[in-house]
């Protein structure tokens, strides 16, 4: 079911959405980037995926932007404007993309439905029987997936976002040294 925030905060992921595409200031994008993450933070929270929200808000809006802010402290706040005869291209691709992924999620169940699929699969039950108290020793299922599961995905979410940082300073490094010598 569809609450009332959950149209607030999608409308305002929309506006941060567009308000980004249609900025030139780099410094400014990346401050409605970080305040992107954090209203994707706030619905996941609202739609009972904490693991996410936790997730989003720490890399999103936390370590993401830091390392953006970094790199625009070494390179120009202004970005340079380019002109094209193909500038309409990516904004078809873009929007044929996106109606694709829609048309694909109509066959989708209904947010929560205790008769969608996944919850009548066999596997389903073995989860909840070997998570809780009596399966790892943790009392709490969601904690026990995340402690159990989730855990190896964080570590790869990390390990990407921190090579990607450190591929980009080697990148931005071996310019600043070129244009010095």
């Amino acid at each position: 079911m569809i609450h009332p925030i959950h149209i607030v905060l999608f409308t305002l992921l929309a506006a941060v959405a567009l308000a980004i595409i249609r900025l030139h200031d780099l410094f400014a994008a990346a401050m409605l980037m970080g305040i992107f993450s954090l209203l994707s933070a706030a619905l996941f929270t609202v739609m009972d995926a904490v693991d996410v929200a936790f997730t989003e808000a720490a890399v999103g809006a936390g370590i993401s932007t830091v390392l953006i802010l970094s790199t625009l402290a070494l390179t120009k706040s202004e970005e340079k404007p380019q002109y094209n005869d193909l500038e309409w291209i990516p904004l078809i691709v873009v929007i044929l993309t996106g109606a694709v992924l829609v048309y694909g999620t109509l066959d989708m169940p209904h947010y929560a439905d205790p008769e969608a699929p996944i919850h009548r699969h066999p596997i389903y039950r073995e989860y909840l029987d070997s998570a809780g108290e009596h399966g790892i020793g943790i009392p709490n299922v969601v904690t026990s997936v995340l402690a159990s599961y989730r855990g190896y995905d964080t570590l790869g979410e990390t390990t990407v976002v921190f090579t990607a940082a450190v591929g980009v300073m080697l990148l931005l490094g071996g310019r600043r040294r070129q244009r010095e010598s």
